[in-house]
């Protein structure tokens, strides 16, 4: 019974922080203004709201190792790279094209698990995997670096990459620190990695749109992301992100709702794939 409610807990817990990170689509999509200056306000503000939340709670920042910080400073590298260029496959596309592009990251995921943490290959994985690809291909009306769409894929498909290989570093992360500390340290190291890019950036349109930069700075990235970072101490890297894929389907619906962005029948087809793969592999976590 204690087994069973920790297991609902911890899919609840997962499912929301889904839920709220998918809000980076619309945000995305609707935030005017450089890919790289979103993401450093987002980090800046993230960072500093995980650091209150640590002094009101006393939670320790303290790193045990020193290469412990150097992984970190890589795996944030990832991520600011992966944040980047998912918000510049939005801007040039779409909320349903910009997320279900990144959400071919469950196939770069499963055939990179087993070489980075040593676990077996699953082939019922790689099934799933190929599905969600399936999915995606219908999403590219053109192969042509001259279509928006089919560039906004391909920056999608690189971020898929990224965000893989920043969440098979953090499976190990998490083993040893609070998913807390291990997001404000990744955020703190971007904070100085993009800084450079707030002498390149006009500043004239970021006090207008201080309501979503918070939101993305508060919930989307200090909430969301460290429930998400959380969720590896409890599933494999794998399952986690083929579950993840149900983010695209929040989205377009945010998408649908506050931008009136009504996908066509290849993403609609193409999300019906994806999600097929999120019911199966739910059912096969659970049990």
């Amino acid at each position: 019974m204690l087994a069973s409610s920790k297991t609902f807990r911890t899919f609840t817990e997962l499912n929301l922080a889904l839920l709220i990170i998918s809000s980076s689509g619309v945000l995305g999509r609707s935030i005017d203004l450089d890919a790289t200056l979103i993401i450093w306000i987002r980090c800046l503000l993230g960072a500093g709201f995980l650091l209150m939340g640590c002094v009101i709670l006393k939670s320790s920042l303290r790193i045990k190792r020193r290469r412990d910080l150097a992984m970190m400073a890589l795996a944030a590298a990832l991520l600011s790279l992966h944040w980047v260029t998912y918000f510049y496959s939005l801007q040039i596309s779409s909320v349903a094209i910009g997320m279900l592009s990144l959400f071919t990251y469950p196939v770069f995921t499963a055939f990179l698990e087993p070489m980075f943490l040593k676990t077996r290959l699953s082939k019922a994985h790689l099934l799933l995997g190929l599905i969600t690809l399936m999915g995606v291909a219908l999403l590219v009306p053109v192969i042509s670096l001259d279509n928006n769409i089919t560039l906004g894929v391909l920056i999608g498909l690189f971020s898929a990459i990224l965000y893989s290989l920043r969440n098979l570093m953090m499976k190990v992360q998490v083993a040893d620190y609070p998913g807390t500390t291990v997001m404000f340290y990744q955020l703190a190291f971007n904070v100085v990695f993009l800084f450079p890019t707030i002498f390149f950036s006009s500043w004239d349109t970021v006090l207008p749109q201080w309501a979503p930069l918070l939101f993305l700075g508060l919930m989307t990235t200090a909430v969301g992301h460290t429930l998400f970072v959380r969720s590896f101490s409890y599933f494999t890297v794998t399952t986690v992100s083929i579950l993840s894929v149900v983010q695209p389907v929040y989205g377009i619906v945010m998408g649908l709702i506050f931008l009136n962005e009504v996908p066509g029948w290849r993403a609609i087809i193409g999300g019906m794939l994806i999600l097929l793969t999120v019911v199966i592999e739910s059912y096969r976590s659970y049990r």
